[in-house]
């Protein structure tokens, strides 16, 4: 089930020509998710648009409860998937937060890689 939804994330991201999409095992490393996508957007409307995409594509997967946070013109939207949290950045505020480094995403695959 897990890797299905994760198809449908990254699917949706790279169908939105998501760039630098990354997906994170955070199994036994998180208490909040089971796994973490990172993308990037290059614009604001690339990002809402991403974010509405991805509410829709997980309300089709069966996914009831889907919480977004910074819709609407950010550098960075937050999706709530239950076991799955979705980040879309814009390339300055992924550099600066550096999610990849914080969860140590050099171990894991490339997205496309690891569905």
């Amino acid at each position: 089930m897990l890797e299905r939804l994760q198809a449908v994330i990254v699917e949706s991201l790279e169908s939105d020509k998501a760039e630098a999409v990354v997906a994170i095992d955070l199994a036994g490393r998180a208490s909040f998710a089971d796994r973490m996508v990172i993308a990037t957007g290059l614009a604001d409307r690339q990002i809402t648009a991403m974010a509405t995409h991805l509410e829709d594509k997980l309300a089709e997967a069966g996914v009831k409860r889907v919480r977004v946070e910074g819709a609407g013109g950010s550098d960075w939207v937050l999706i709530d998937a239950g076991d799955i949290v979705i980040h879309l950045f814009k390339p300055d505020a992924r550099s600066l937060y550096a999610l990849e480094k914080m969860w140590g995403a050099e171990f894991d695959e490339p997205a496309a890689q690891s569905v």
